[in-house]
Parts: structure tokens; C-alpha cells; sequence
């Protein structure tokens, strides 16, 4: 069948089934079994118009059922039996196998860092940003060009960065941007203050918004005032020690940057350097995500009561202090939002790492893991339960997200 007339055949038919399920459902209930005779009238109109909203909300149970319920019910029956022993129940033995492979701690490791390191800076970034094409005025188009990434499929963007990392023999010319800059350093003025200073100054810049995200953190729980749920605290105190640890890290790395000998004049495989080359599969998803969060953090920064910015202008606060402590307060809930939405697509991440490295040299995630056991090794048993892990581990953000929005609508 030709693709137009197959379209138009799908609309006619869609179109047609939507109205025919609604119109003769309706009759049904109307006339079948809630009839609308004389005595019960009142009593039957009443008792239809209770089940008609189930009626439209149906089809559409039904779809999420069938393509979100079923799939989660099925996969935790997967997870429990063995494709080996031809679908025999097993209990959690594929738990077990999963637990002792090495490369599920190195995916979830691997995991723990992309949920560290990628929400934190797309956001970050996204942030300044949003806040810096607000002040000039080709801001619109910056905007554009930001946000262009987001247009690009992550295996598109995986190409042009494998492009962007790629490593040729010494003695042919590097076509991969990295390389050919690095081979441009020789050790030189320009070698410290480009490899080693200006990372430094970037470290120390996200080391102190760390800092000063712990202190928004923590500042409720010296509040006595605020009454909060036990829960909420000790996420707190969770979140501040997370942001401890990379302070932490954070001067670590600037102790190491002035303390490695770098090997000058040699292209790298930038992918196979193990742990490094995390990073450089974070920064795609970090150069995607970045438009996102700026749009967002855009939306939400232009919503800010000018009188408050007025004020703190009056009262003497420079633009730092009218940006860290004025505007941020006011967006915290939308910066939130945007961390845990970025957070949701970090622990799904698959496209990224299956293009560039396929999970090669220590960069294994959970969802390639997944596919790896699933579509390579036939075993659907530990296949199936790493995709429970990866659905418990997504749960509670979502969890968070319900409870914030509920709360905002009650607020209102």
C-alpha cells in the first residue's frame, strides 16, 4: 500500500474507533444499562453520569496498562526465572549472578558518577547561561544556539564527538579538534596556563557552587522555625555530604593537575584513558542537556519580581549578591525540577556510551549492561533484573516530582 494512503487509512480508521467507541459506549450506558424509565430516571441519570468519566478515561488506562504496566509486570517475572532452564522459576539466583559481576559494579559506579557529575553541571551551566544571554541583546540568538544541541539525537551528537576525540597516528595529520590542539602544547607558558591554570580556576568556580548549594541545603535545618519531615532531613544532610565529597574531589583534582607529568606532543586516545574518559562521554550529554535547563532557568528567572531585584539594588547588593541571594532563593523549586528531569535521563543514558565506547575501558552504565545480557549473552534472567534495578533507582525522583507538584497546587 502506498505510505500516503496507509496514513490516511490510519487517521480514517483512529479517527472513525475514537467515535464510535465513545458514541456507542455512551448509548450503551444510556440506554442498556442504566435505561433512563419512568421512576428511575433520576436514579439512572445519576448512576450513568458516575461511570461516563470512566468511559473516556479508559482507552487511555488501557494504553498505559498495556504499554507501561504489562512490560514492568512482565520484566519482574523475567528477572525471577532462567532462560537456560527454559523459563523455570529461579527466585532471585539472577540477583545473585548480578551482584557478583564485576561489570554491574563498574556500570553502577559508572552511574554514580554520570548522576554526580552531568545534572549538576548541565544545570550549572544552564544557570549561567540563562542568566548571561539575559543581559545582552543578541540573547535570543545565543539562546538559539544553545539550545540547537537539543535538536541532535544522542547518537548524532556521539558521531560528531567521536569526530571531536578521534586519534590518528603520529606521523598523519590529527582530524580530531582535541588532538590537534593538543599537539599544539609543548610544555611551554601556554601549556600550564591552558592544561593546568584554567582547569584549576573552573574546579575551584564549581568547587565554590557546590559550597554554596550545601549552604542552601542546610540552611532549613538551622531554621527553627520550618517545620520539615524527618525524611527531607536526612535527604538534606544526603545531599550536603554528596556535596562534600566534591569540594573535596574537587581540590583534589587541583592537587593532581599541578602534580601529573602530561606527555607533550603525542596524540591521546582520549576514549580508552580509563575513568578520564568517562568525562568526555558526560560532556555530550552535558553539551545536550544545556539548552534544557537555560530554557527552563530562562522562564523562570524572568518570572522574579522585579521589586525584590529593586530593592536588594537599593539596599546596596552588588550583582553577585542580587543573583546568589535574590533571584536563586526565588527559582530553587524550578532549579530542582530541572536537576531531577536531568537526573531521570542520566540514569536512562545508553546511546552515548553504546556509540562511542559500547561499554569498553571502564565505561560501562547500567542500561548498556542491560542490553548487553539482554541482546549478546541471551540472558534474559539478569537482563530483566538490571532493568528493575534501573527502574527502582528512577522511582523515588519521580516519586519527589508527584510530591513537589501536588504540593505547589495545594500552595495555590
Amino acid at each position: 500500500m502506498h505510505p500516503a494512503l496507509l496514513g490516511l487509512t490510519t487517521v480514517i480508521l483512529g479517527v472513525g474507533g475514537c467515535l464510535l467507541y465513545f458514541i456507542g459506549s455512551n448509548m450503551i450506558l444510556d440506554k442498556v444499562i442504566f435505561p433512563q424509565k419512568a421512576g428511575d430516571q433520576g436514579r439512572n441519570i445519576n448512576r450513568a453520569n458516575m461511570i461516563r468519566p470512566w468511559l473516556f478515561l479508559f482507552p487511555a488506562m488501557f494504553a498505559l496498562g498495556l504499554y507501561l504496566g504489562y512490560p514492568v509486570i512482565e520484566t519482574l517475572r523475567l528477572s525471577l526465572t532462567s532462560r537456560a532452564a527454559d523459563g523455570a522459576f529461579v527466585g532471585l539466583a539472577n540477583y545473585e549472578k548480578m551482584f557478583g559481576d564485576a561489570k554491574f559494579w563498574e556500570a553502577m559506579r559508572n552511574n554514580m558518577l554520570w548522576l554526580i557529575i552531568v545534572p549538576a553541571a548541565s544545570t550549572a551551566f544552564g544557570l549561567l547561561a540563562a542568566q548571561l544571554t539575559d543581559r545582552i541583546r543578541w540573547g535570543n540568538i545565543a539562546k538559539s544556539l544553545i539550545f540547537m544541541p537539543m535538536a541532535i539525537s544522542f547518537v548524532g551528537a556521539s558521531v560528531i564527538f567521536k569526530l571531536v576525540y578521534d586519534t590518528r597516528a603520529v606521523d598523519q595529520e590529527q582530524i580530531g579538534i582535541l588532538n590537534a590542539i593538543w599537539l599544539k602544547f609543548d610544555g611551554g607558558l601556554g601549556s600550564i596556563l591552558m592544561l593546568k591554570i584554567f582547569p584549576a580556576f573552573i574546579l575551584l568556580g564549581f568547587a565554590a557552587l557546590v559550597a554554596y548549594a550545601i549552604k542552601a541545603v542546610l540552611s532549613p535545618l538551622k531554621n527553627q522555625h520550618i517545620q520539615e519531615n524527618s525524611i527531607f532531613k536526612v535527604l538534606r544532610i544526603a545531599g550536603a555530604l554528596i556535596g562534600a565529597y566534591l569540594v573535596i574531589k574537587s581540590f583534589l583534582s587541583i592537587i593532581a593537575l599541578f602534580t601529573t607529568t602530561l606527555t607533550y606532543g603525542e596524540p591521546q586516545t582520549w576514549l580508552t584513558i580509563p575513568f578520564w574518559n568517562s568525562f568526555f562521554l558526560m560532556v555530550v550529554l552535558i553539551w545536550i542537556q544545556t539548552g534544557f535547563a537555560m530554557v527552563i532557568l530562562s522562564a523562570a528567572l524572568r518570572g522574579v519580581p522585579e521589586e525584590t531585584v529593586e530593592a536588594a539594588i537599593v539596599d546596596g547588593a552588588n550583582p553577585f549578591e542580587v543573583f546568589f541571594k535574590i533571584k536563586v532563593p526565588q527559582i530553587m523549586g524550578t532549579i530542582v525540577v530541572v536537576w531531577t528531569t536531568i537526573t531521570l535521563v542520566v540514569l536512562k543514558v545508553f546511546d552515548i556510551v553504546y556509540a562511542m565506547t559500547n561499554g569498553q575501558w571502564e565505561t560501562q552504565v547500567l542500561a548498556n549492561y542491560m542490553f548487553d545480557k539482554l541482546f549478546r549473552a541471551n540472558d534474559w534472567g539478569v537482563g530483566s533484573a538490571s532493568a528493575i534495578i534501573i527502574m527502582l533507582l528512577v522511582s523515588p525522583i519521580l516519586i519527589w516530582n508527584v510530591y513537589n507538584a501536588r504540593k505547589e497546587m495545594k500552595e495555590r
